[in-house]
C-alpha cells in the first residue's frame, strides 16, 4: 500500500470516531445476538465479548489517542556521513501487511486496525466466530471512513473464514503476509506457528506469577494479589500463581490470611509444597497445572524456600508475561527483575498494569511475549519496521 501523509490518516480516523458514535446502538444491538448465541460456561470468554455503551465510548477513546499520536513512519532512527562522502539514514517503515488472529473481543477490530492504518500497514482481521456480527457492524464502519476519505477499502478487512479456509490462508497466503500475530490461547498461538508462512509475532498468554519475599509487607502482598486475581479475571495479565517464602514469620498464619481473603472474593484455591500442610484444599492435580493459564477465579499458592527457588520456578512455567515480587528490599527486586525472563517485571505492584493504557502506550494491537522485535505492549511506535536510506555520488566499494 502507498504511503499516505499524516493528515489523511488521521482524517479517516476522525470519521470512523463520528461513524461509531452515530452508529453505537446498532452497534451495541448486533452484539447482542452474539452474547445470545454464546455459551456463558466460559466467563472469561464472555465478558471479552461484551460490547456496551462504555465499550463504545472505549473504542473512540482508542481512536483518538491514536490519532493524537505522532505519525510512526519516516522518522529517523540515525543518520551518518562517512568519510568517503556516502550518506546513511536508517529511518522507521511500515512492516507491510499484517494478520492478527483473535477471541472473542470485538475492540480488538477497532484497537489493532487503528493501530495498523495509522502506522500505514495494511491488516486482515480474523475475529472468533463467537463475535461475528460484532466485528462485521465494525468492518462496516471502517470501510465507510476509508471510502467518505477516497480510500480503498482493502486496507482493513474481516476475514469470512473458518479454521480449515484459515489454515489454508495462513500456509499459502494470497499475498505476502509480513507479520502474523495469534492473540489468544496455547492452541491458538500453536496452531499458528505451525501453520504461518510468514513472521509470527506470539501474544496472549499470561500465567502470571507472584513471590512474597520473606522481608514483604504483609499488607501490600495481599492487596496486590487480591486486585492481580480479581480485577479482571479474563485479562492476560490476571495473577494465577502466588508463591510464599517459607521463611517469612507467620507463614501459617499468613497463609490461612491469605486464603481467608480469596474466599471473600469466590477465588479457587489450589495449594502446593509447605501450604498443603496449613490449608486443607485441593492439590494440583498434574504438574501440567503449573504451566496453565486459568482465566478464572481461580488461584495456587505455593512456597518457596528461598529467592532463588522462586525465580527457577517462575521461569520454567510461567509465560514470559507478568511476574512481580513483594519485596522492601530494592536490591532484590532489581535482582529479581534482572533474572526473571517475563515482557514486564514489578515490585510491589499489580500485574493488571501491563496494559499498553497502563503504561503509556495507548491502544495495544497486542501484549507480545516474544523478544523479537519487540517484548510487551505492542502500540503504534511499535507497528513500524526500518529501513536504511543511502545516498551516494557514484560510490563503489573497492
Amino acid at each position: 500500500m502507498k504511503l499516505l501523509n499524516t493528515d489523511k490518516k488521521n482524517n479517516v480516523l476522525q470519521s470512523m470516531m463520528n461513524i461509531i458514535d452515530k452508529r453505537r446502538n446498532e452497534i451495541i444491538e448486533e452484539n447482542k445476538k452474539d452474547l445470545e448465541s454464546f455459551n456463558r460456561n466460559d466467563q472469561a470468554l464472555y465478558d471479552r465479548l461484551v460490547v456496551d455503551q462504555k465499550k463504545v465510548d472505549g473504542m473512540i477513546q482508542a481512536i483518538k489517542e491514536v490519532k493524537e499520536q505522532e505519525d510512526p513512519v519516516g522518522n529517523t532512527i540515525s543518520e551518518r556521513t562517512l568519510d568517503t562522502g556516502l550518506k546513511i539514514v536508517n529511518k522507521t517503515d511500515p512492516f507491510g501487511t499484517i494478520l492478527i488472529i483473535y477471541e472473542s473481543r470485538p475492540d480488538v477490530t477497532i484497537e489493532a486496525a487503528v493501530l495498523a492504518f495509522k502506522a500505514n500497514n495494511k491488516i486482515f482481521l480474523k475475529g472468533g466466530k463467537e463475535a461475528n456480527h460484532s466485528n462485521v457492524i465494525l468492518e462496516e464502519c471502517w470501510h465507510q471512513a476509508l471510502e467518505e476519505n477516497g480510500l480503498s477499502k482493502d486496507w482493513i478487512n474481516l476475514l469470512h473464514l473458518n479454521r480449515e479456509q484459515t489454515q489454508e490462508f495462513l500456509s499459502n497466503p494470497p499475498e505476502k503476509i509480513d507479520l502474523v500475530v495469534p492473540r489468544g490461547g496455547d492452541k491458538l498461538i500453536d496452531f499458528v506457528k505451525r501453520t504461518a508462512k510468514g513472521a509470527v509475532l506470539v501474544s496472549g498468554r499470561g500465567n502470571n506469577f507472584l513471590y512474597v519475599a520473606p522481608d514483604a509487607d504483609w499488607d501490600v502482598a495481599k492487596k496486590v494479589i487480591i486486585n492481580a486475581k480479581t480485577d479482571k479475571i479474563s485479562g492476560c495479565n490476571a495473577l494465577d500463581k502466588v508463591l510464599i517464602d517459607s521463611n517469612i514469620a507467620d507463614f501459617d498464619s499468613k497463609v490461612k490470611d491469605l486464603a481467608d481473603t480469596l474466599k471473600e472474593y469466590e477465588v479457587e484455591i489450589l495449594v502446593d509444597g509447605k501450604v498443603e500442610n496449613v490449608l486443607d484444599l485441593p492439590t494440583l492435580p498434574t504438574e501440567d497445572t503449573w504451566y496453565e493459564e486459568f482465566l478464572a477465579l481461580k488461584i495456587v499458592i505455593s512456597s518457596v524456600d528461598s529467592f532463588d527457588e522462586a525465580v527457577e520456578k517462575i521461569n520454567t512455567y510461567s509465560g514470559g508475561h507478568s511476574s512481580v515480587i513483594i519485596t522492601k528490599d530494592d536490591n532484590k527486586a532489581l535482582d529479581f527483575m534482572q533474572q526473571i525472563d517475563s515482557a514486564a517485571v514489578y515490585q510491589n505492584a499489580s500485574s493488571r498494569f501491563t496494559d499498553g493504557g497502563q503504561m503509556g502506550v495507548g491502544a495495544e494491537l497486542a501484549i507480545s511475549t516474544d523478544k523479537l522485535h519487540h517484548r510487551g505492549p505492542l502500540g503504534l511506535k511499535q507497528l513500524v519496521t526500518n529501513k536504511y536510506y543511502v545516498w551516494g555520488d557514484g560510490h563503489i566499494r573497492q
